[in-house]
């Protein structure tokens, strides 16, 4: 036993059960993210109740969204009549019946004793929304320009209204965006040079453009005001829906299985390519996909030419001294700094200094209103840029040091310069060494919030920061962040119980999209190791 010790095969056991644990509980933690999540957009049986409150028969129409066995002795002391209950336990249930704008909440409690019937609602219907979330409902008939139509022409009508917001939305976000970005230009022309007569004019015809585009505008809107849907809802109340408001509208207690995962890929694929609605709590995310994404191959974009040079200074031309060891101690201790630290001193500096200095000399004649001087895509990026620094620091050097001096020496004997060795032979060398840097700063700076609340990020940006309009680089512009997203979406929403899939959901998309952009950088690494793997021999 005690040269089994002396060995040190216990340590390398225990060594891999710990590796092996860690694997088991990160996987386990993606499985029940991704299930928790992605089976928030499976079309769930809807169900009819009839159920007995306080001696009044009501029915009531919804899907099981939760079930959960809770003691009568509990539901005693929270002041339910427990009279009526036979056994410690009852099943008690969350039933969400939508319909936000006819009920106080969109979510009822039931007790099963309360419950005298429980079937499949036939031939019902759940019709998503563009304001109010889902409703459930009977669909009667379809009105289309005033005339009453069988329920067959819905889905052409459906169609044409989805066709009629595109144009809508299209309209909005091109011409009349460009003729307000033309508007605010001249604005600023008058500003600075005073009333022209040519700028007067100017302004005068787009001013006509704009009153034409928003007479089209509203035809378009016309097209829609007079079709609607109408539908019983569960008190036998005939609604009147607009078309203009629905999405979408599916039976899902008709659906066959493969009916089911179509329904199911499609509504994942709008989760993805949607803007969110409804305080973030319907709709899609990707306005946070794109501002994630972005931000974060801006931030690669600046921290791996920084965090490159530094290594070579420290490695290859600075002295071994004392100056060269705090230096090595500040860049370690860095690496320890809070995120929110990090945030702050990007508010400080980069915002409020080096923006507030952009302002005065290139954006003078748009204050007091800031461009440069308030929080944007560009101060997140250099913060956590900032902020990852170390990392890649560390990952270089290590690099660096790897490479035997017999190389460079034979490149200085062969008449190279130092330079020329450097950008020539060591840094493709160490290229691996710098991808890994890179990765594990990745990693960290897509799942950093903290600081990115202070310098940037956003509840609901509105517009993108590319556009048609120069420089079609906006990098003053504010955006949205996945990681905020949850944050917002898990903590400051007004519905609780209807965002809690969407805190899941949007989790793992983060993940997802973590775990792509760490195994694009690990291939391109894997690709530089080969290429120069003959060197390293």
């Amino acid at each position: 036993m005690g040269n089994w010790f002396r060995s040190g095969s216990p340590w390398i056991w225990l060594t891999a059960g710990a590796v092996s644990l860690s694997l088991v509980a990160v996987l386990g933690l993606i499985l029940l993210i991704g299930w928790k999540g992605l089976s928030y957009f499976w079309p769930a049986p809807v169900y009819q109740f009839d159920v007995d409150l306080n001696g009044q028969k009501q029915v009531i129409i919804g899907e099981i969204y939760e079930q959960k066995s809770i003691s009568v002795k509990q539901l005693a002391e929270a002041g339910v009549d427990v009279s009526a209950m036979e056994g410690e336990r009852v099943t008690r249930y969350l039933i969400k019946t939508g319909n936000r704008e006819r009920v106080a909440l969109d979510f009822i409690t039931l007790l099963e004793t309360q419950i005298d019937s429980q079937t499949l609602a036939n031939e019902i219907a759940v019709i998503d929304r563009v304001k109010n979330g889902k409703f459930y409902g009977y669909p009667i008939s379809f009105i289309d320009d005033g005339v009453s139509k069988d329920l067959t022409a819905l889905p052409q009508g459906l169609m044409e209204a989805a066709q009629v917001r595109k144009e809508i939305k299209l309209l909005q976000q091109t011409e009349i965006a460009s003729i307000n970005y033309q508007l605010e230009q001249l604005r600023q022309q008058e500003r600075r040079l005073g009333i022209q007569p040519e700028l007067t004019l100017q302004h005068q015809r787009l001013e006509q453009e704009y009153l034409q585009l928003e007479q089209r505008l509203f035809s378009l809107r016309l097209l829609l005001e007079k079709d609607a849907l109408l539908v019983r809802d569960m008190a036998g109340t005939t609604v009147s829906l607009p078309l203009e408001q629905i999405l979408d509208i599916w039976y899902p207690n008709n659906l066959s299985f493969a009916g089911k995962i179509v329904h199911w890929g499609r509504q994942i694929g709008k989760f993805v390519s949607d803007d969110p609605r409804e305080a973030n709590t319907e709709g899609g995310v990707f306005p946070a996909i794109f501002g994630t994404v972005f931000m974060v191959l801006l931030m690669s974009v600046i921290v791996t030419p920084l965090g490159v040079m530094a290594a070579i200074y420290l490695h290859e031309y600075a002295g071994k001294n004392s100056f060269t060891k705090l230096i090595r101690v500040a860049v370690i201790n860095l690496a320890g700094v809070p995120s929110i630290v990090y945030g702050v001193f990007g508010l400080g500096f980069f915002v409020y200094m080096v923006g507030g200095t952009l302002d005065e000399i290139f954006f003078s004649d748009q204050l007091p209103a800031p461009t440069f001087g308030t929080p944007g895509i560009l101060w997140s990026a250099l913060t956590l840029a900032i902020l990852t620094l170390p990392v890649v620091i560390v990952s270089t050097e290590e690099g660096l040091a790897r490479i035997p001096n017999s190389v460079r020496h034979g490149s200085l004997a062969l008449g190279a310069t130092q330079a020329e060795t450097l950008w020539r032979i060591v840094l493709p060398m160490a290229s691996p060494a710098i991808m890994t840097g890179l990765i594990l700063a990745v990693a960290r700076a897509a799942g950093e919030v903290a600081p990115l609340m202070l310098v940037g990020v956003v509840k609901m940006a509105p517009s993108l920061p590319v556009d048609s309009h120069f420089p079609y680089l906006h990098l003053d512009r504010k955006f949205m962040h996945l990681g905020y997203h949850i944050y917002d979406v898990g903590f400051q929403s007004p519905n609780v119980e209807a965002a809690r899939p969407l805190v899941y959901a949007t989790s793992f998309l983060l993940v997802t999209v973590i775990v792509g952009l760490n195994l694009t950088a690990i291939g391109i690494r894997n690709h530089l190791r080969e290429k120069y793997r003959s060197l390293e021999q």
